[in-house]
């Protein structure tokens, strides 16, 4: 069972893999902490982008010799393929770790799977280690690479009064979190310039109308992983297709308590999602939500 000092070196470890998020795809979002023999942090990272070392490269480069007989612990199970950058897995077992704690298993390992090579190196796994807290991170990533489709958020404020501010907001808060934007017509990087440009390709033009999974298929073969479109102005096509939308964010105004009805109804939070997040701000009141899977 993971210790207390494993447990807070993951969290550190989930933590760190966000700042990976709008820039990673195709791959996914990764942190890693090493732990020496004594459980002292001597080494961290995180992924940044295709082509760039691996988290774990990343860290075992910081921890340096205080690597041998310590802990890597790594939000998604240590990669077994060699492909632009050498095998995490390989890395570790070089490294001489003795024991390495995984959150979450890579569905897109090959072959026995990295979990399973270091083990038969010699190196304890544990896996599974707070897991739902690394999904927070990896959940779009993972979502999308089962189903060969990016994760779909649709960001709106639902009153017309305050759509305009309110949505400028939202944009600005969340598009840092995704690969792809869809704002005011336009489709751009969430971060600009901010993935390799050699694995991965802007797709045309956004039709969220009646070809939405064909496009979204499309960009997912361009590299895309994560896409967020924002705007009311998308209701027309999305809300009859939200069987194809992963995540809503809704913005409503503060206000007064009679009229409470107005503005939360099934509208804003709709049937088969669930609650993930809800912030209340000076004039404004955000649900995140997630659709809920069976």
């Amino acid at each position: 069972m993971a210790s207390d000092l494993e447990l807070s070196a993951m969290r550190h470890a989930i933590t760190l893999s966000a700042l990976g998020l709008g820039t990673t795809s195709p791959n996914p979002p990764v942190g890693c902490v090493i732990l020496d023999q004594h459980g002292t942090v001597v080494g961290a990272g995180f992924h940044r982008r295709k082509g760039e070392p691996h988290a774990e490269a990343h860290a075992l480069n910081a921890a340096g010799d205080a690597a041998r007989g310590g802990t890597a612990v790594v939000t998604l199970e240590p990669c077994n393929h060699v492909g632009v950058t050498p095998a995490c897995r390989q890395e570790l077992i070089n490294a001489g770790v003795s024991r390495v704690v995984i959150a979450v298993i890579d569905p897109t390992s090959r072959g026995e799977g990295g979990a399973s090579m270091l083990t038969a190196a010699g190196v304890e796994v544990e896996t599974e280690v707070l897991r739902d807290e690394a999904l927070t991170v990896l959940e779009p990533w993972l979502t999308a690479t089962v189903r060969c489709r990016p994760y779909l958020t649709w960001a709106f404020a639902a009153e017309v009064g305050h759509q305009s501010a309110a949505e400028k907001r939202l944009l600005l808060d969340l598009r840092a979190n995704a690969d792809l934007v869809i704002a005011d017509k336009i489709l751009d990087e969430g971060i600009p310039g901010g993935h390799a440009n050699a694995h991965f390709v802007l797709p045309g033009d956004a039709d969220t109308d009646v070809g939405l999974l064909h496009w979204l298929s499309a960009a997912y073969e361009g590299g895309v992983r994560s896409v967020l479109v924002v705007g009311h102005e998308h209701a027309a096509e999305l809300r009859p297709r939200l069987h194809a939308v992963d995540e809503l964010v809704v913005v409503v105004p503060r206000t007064d308590p009679s009229q409470a009805l107005e503005v939360v109804h099934s509208d804003v939070i709709p049937i088969g999602f669930g609650l993930v997040e809800v912030a209340a701000h000076a004039d404004l009141l955000t649900s995140r939500m997630r659709r809920v899977r069976v």
